[in-house]
């Protein structure tokens, strides 16, 4: 059964104003899109993205439940145009739960997780792009090694793929199980509680689904897609997600960095967001009904007028 992690603190720091618009960026199963539109009134707006076409499904069966609320099946990269499309100018605030969910993980057939041996898809939106077995198929060495290292945070990035492109000379790689093997059989030193396979599928996952170009792409308009005052809110679940936020909020709220010594009033900083609260992590009672909630992290920015 799918938890939403942090759910009533995503929503308490995302909904400003009960009559305003709000994005759900990644809608999942709905969680955090149910809670909205219960702490929204009856001039509130909520709309969803999301890649999976089962949570394309669950959607729609929403939208017929509730006129307030409205679904794109697609990526929030596609925000900017989505909104457009739909007459929306600003909105008040936008919520991404970044990362895979747990249906995705418990449904073998989906290929994103080496616990069940399944087909080598991966992708998020099953009916587009290409499948993680495609990609192995075709991939030069040097790409394969880059984003295991990149992505997957590697140490052995460089091993574990000569090891794929040897033995994709032999017979292709098609499922969860036999790359899980391939990959752990190619580590040689494993991490003490960790599949050996971890890294690398995360990384394949996150670059079948060009998971940071989206999260990069969507930071670059974000202050273009909020009304003054609305809230930019992302949980991230790695190291590589919630660096890309970190950053990006960070330097938002520092504003223009000059050189030591200019003078220069604060207002002349161009500020352009500031941090809502610090960053805030699962309570230990979360965690304990829920492991997944261990990694996640939550950050909050609010742009300024």
């Amino acid at each position: 059964m799918h938890q939403t992690v942090l759910l009533q603190e995503a929503v308490d720091a995302l909904v400003t104003a009960p009559s305003g618009i709000y994005v759900d960026g990644t809608f999942g199963r709905g969680g955090h899109s149910r809670a909205v539109l219960a702490s929204l009134d009856a001039d509130g707006r909520l709309l969803a993205t999301d890649k999976d076409p089962v949570a394309r499904d669950v959607a729609e069966s929403l939208a017929a439940e509730d006129p307030r609320f409205s679904f794109y099946h697609g990526s929030f990269a596609d925000l900017p145009q989505v909104m457009r499309e739909r007459g929306i100018e600003a909105v008040d605030g936008i919520l991404l739960d970044l990362g895979v969910s747990s249906p995705q993980l418990d449904e073998a057939e989906r290929g994103f997780s080496f616990q069940h041996d399944g087909p080598l898809d991966m992708r998020m939106d099953t009916s587009r792009g290409e499948t993680a077995a495609e990609w192995l198929a075709h991939a030069r060495q040097e790409d394969i090694a880059e984003v295991l290292k990149e992505y997957g945070e590697e140490r052995f990035a460089r091993r574990i793929a000569a090891a794929i492109v040897e033995r994709r000379e032999e017979r292709p790689i098609t499922t969860t199980g036999d790359l899980a093997k391939l990959v752990s059989e190619a580590n040689p030193k494993w991490e003490k509680h960790k599949h050996p396979a971890t890294r690398a599928f995360q990384a394949i996952r996150i670059k079948v689904n060009r998971e940071l170009e989206d999260l990069r792409d969507l930071l670059a308009v974000a202050l273009d897609l909020l009304r003054p005052g609305g809230r930019l809110v992302v949980i991230s679940f790695h190291s590589l997600e919630d660096r890309i936020v970190k950053r990006y909020m960070r330097d938002m709220a520092r504003g223009e960095q000059l050189p030591p010594g200019v003078p220069v009033l604060d207002s002349d900083l161009n500020r352009r967001m500031k941090l809502v609260g610090k960053a805030l992590r699962a309570s230990d009672a979360e965690v304990g009904s829920n492991v997944r909630a261990r990694s996640a992290i939550m950050r909050v920015a609010e742009k300024l007028p």
